[in-house]
């Protein structure tokens, strides 16, 4: 945000009517649209096209909210009361062994298909056809034959493997190396327009710096004393905060400020010509971390402390190259309606440090919800030899330098009162990565699944779990481990790089296909279902505007304004603000929730029998349909305005 106020007046307003800034403008008529009746008429006096344009976004401003309302309550109603599966299933048997197809009753995942559209639904669709119904079957077909674990599975051979075990253990690591290859080849891609982006908002800078006194209110910026003075006690504040042990230097503080001063106006640019969806943030993202963690390996950076200076460094531009772009948006909002820059930006650092304070516990509930503490001892995932005892040295500590204790939280808090300590296994060895809660002689004892990224959605007893699927963070650790530890099964990572090569040499964009190889099938399934119903609804808008001579830009224009897009939106908000709500209702109401999930078991066809699975698909089925009339204007359609007396 600092970084972005001494760009302001170069990129906002001198490149006004040459960088476009689509979603900032596209925000200064919603502003303009939703004030009040006499407001409009005096700003819109003797222009009756621009009034009935007015009305017509408020009418959709209704769609919005009905969506939001549908979105809650059918997926409140799934998560509280079990009224249908959540993600109904059909494994298929020999001769196709190991094949299955899924779909995650998601109105959220719903509404992301029609809002991205058939091309990229399909293309992550594909992705998930290829993992559930080639490799996964291939991998059970020519691996059942053996008796030991393949490696770099360690505790199940193949042939006792499950559909979600062989995703777990294999597909994940192929899905990765996929993404990675496609994010490094959409960087490369990237350089043209990135440099680009540079040059010109240098240039822009430059030629803005002899503009400073007597500035009219809308054209004031915060002081440059204290933009550079945040900047400077911030990195002061992540170097010697011991609390965030992030183990930054000097080296740390420059690597930020290069990067983050670079990527924020790059993104700037980039979001002014080609808009936030099209800026490839995680193609800087990609940049920062290959760059730090290469630098980091050449002054012999490689110890696992390190592991987080460099995912910190890059998390850091990461979410200054977004904001940028962002806060561009918004700044170029305020720049159309008159707004004073200046208490744009006090707003946008108060509004900024709200959500960080918000977000940050919300994010760690979601994740303690989805937090599983699997039992180690008799589990067959597990193969720590006799006498085995974790180091010491390997314990998490606490802000004192002290060994870290913890107990079990969230919705198994009750089973287990003890205090252990926590050993952060960082290999595969004996059993999976991560978070173990060990004993007073180091053996141990549970493993803690994280909720998000996390692989087991079962509890101990039986009670299933909601996991959180974080493609993106899982690359990074990749790029990291794979750079400054050499902890890859790289077989099944190259496999992936060169699934992606293969896509690219062929005409198509790997990433939304990496994607879908990297994410459950279950995922893709309603995100393809949403760009469907956009593809018919596409259709039906182009025979419509048949006789008009649209362009093909001036055609997909017309289908983001459908009420579909509107619909979508409020699908996402709804859907996603119940599971959020959800995920802090799961502990204090975890017996009624047992309760109502034990009355759909023995009650609820939707939910549990020989026929849960079709009928579980009839509500998503209704939520499609609802989708295609609204975008179709069968349903909800503006009414016609009315004419204007002159």
């Amino acid at each position: 945000i600092l970084m972005m106020i001494p760009l302001r007046r170069a990129l906002i307003v001198q490149q006004h009517g040459y960088l476009k800034y689509p979603e900032g403008t596209a925000c200064a008529e919603v502003l303009k649209a939703a004030a009040s009746s006499e407001s409009r008429d005096a700003a819109h006096a003797g222009d009756a096209v621009a009034r009935a344009a007015a009305d017509e976004a408020i009418s959709g401003g209704k769609i919005i909210i009905g969506g939001f309302a549908i979105g809650f309550i059918y997926y409140g109603l799934q998560q509280i009361f079990k009224i249908m599966k959540e993600a109904p299933e059909k494994i298929f048997q020999k001769p196709f062994q190991g094949a299955s197809i899924s779909l995650e009753n998601n109105p959220a995942l719903l509404g992301v298909g029609y809002i991205i559209g058939p091309r990229i639904s399909s293309l992550m669709m594909a992705g998930g056809v290829l993992s559930y119904l080639v490799l996964i079957p291939a991998i059970k077909f020519f691996g059942s034959a053996g008796t030991l674990p393949l490696p770099p599975e360690t505790a199940h051979s193949i042939a006792d493997m499950s559909v979600e075990q062989i995703q777990k253990g294999y597909i994940l690591y192929i899905g990765a190396g996929a993404v990675a290859a496609a994010g490094i080849i959409s960087l490369f891609r990237s350089i043209p327009l990135i440099w680009h982006g540079l040059k010109g908002g240098l240039a822009d800078l430059r030629r803005s710096g002899a503009v400073r006194e007597n500035l009219p209110r809308t054209d004031q910026d915060l002081s440059m004393k204290w933009v550079l003075g945040g900047i400077i006690v911030l990195l002061i504040v992540m170097m010697i905060a011991p609390q965030l042990n992030l183990r930054f230097n000097l080296l740390g503080a420059i690597l930020i400020v290069a990067f983050g001063f670079l990527f924020v106006l790059v993104s700037s640019r980039l979001t002014g010509e080609v808009g936030s969806s099209s800026c490839p943030t995680s193609g800087m993202m990609i940049a920062t971390l290959l760059l730090t963690c290469l630098i980091f390996l050449a002054i012999g950076w490689t110890a696992p402390p390190y592991f987080v200076t460099a995912l910190s460094i890059g998390g850091i531009v990461c979410i200054a190259s977004s904001n940028g772009g962002t806060i561009s948006q918004d700044l170029k909002t305020g720049f159309l309606v008159g707004s004073t820059p200046k208490s744009q930006q006090i707003a946008i650092l108060i509004g900024t440090l709200a959500s960080c304070i918000i977000l940050g516990p919300i994010l760690m509930k979601l994740n303690q919800s989805g937090t599983v503490y699997v039992p180690v001892a008799g589990n067959a995932d597990f193969a720590f030899p006799p006498g085995f005892h974790a180091d010491p040295a390997d314990y998490l500590k606490d802000s004192n330098g002290q060994p870290k204790r913890e107990r079990l939280s969230g919705a198994q808090s009750g089973a287990d009162p003890n205090d252990y300590f926590v050993y952060h296994k960082t290999n595969t060895d004996n059993g999976p990565a991560g978070r173990y809660l060990v004993n007073n002689i180091g053996v141990p004892v549970y493993l803690a699944d994280p909720g998000i990224n996390g692989v087991y959605d079962k509890r101990p007893d039986g009670s299933s779990v909601q996991k959180f699927t974080a493609p993106k963070a899982t690359l990074v650790s990749y790029i990291i481990k794979g750079i400054l530890g050499g902890q890859l099964p790289w077989g099944l990572v190259l496999l992936g790089v060169f699934i992606a090569v293969v896509l690219e040499l062929s005409g198509v964009s790997a990433l939304a296909f990496a994607v879908g190889v990297y994410l459950p099938i279950s995922t893709s399934a309603p995100v393809y279902a949403g760009g469907m119903v956009r593809w018919l609804v596409d259709r039906y808008t182009r025979r419509k505007h048949a006789r008009a001579q649209l362009t093909e830009d001036q055609l997909v224009a017309e289908g983001d304004k459908s009420n579909g897009v509107l619909l979508s939106s409020g699908y996402i908000a709804g859907g996603t603000l119940a599971g959020v709500l959800f995920a802090f209702l799961a502990i204090p109401m975890k017996d009624r929730l047992e309760a109502f999930e034990g009355w759909a078991t023995a009650h609820n066809p939707f939910f549990e029998g020989p026929h849960a699975d079709l009928l579980a698909l009839i509500p998503f089925i209704a939520l499609c349909l609802l989708l295609y009339l609204v975008g179709r204007d069968l349903l909800l359609a503006p009414r016609p305005a009315k004419k204007i007396k002159t």
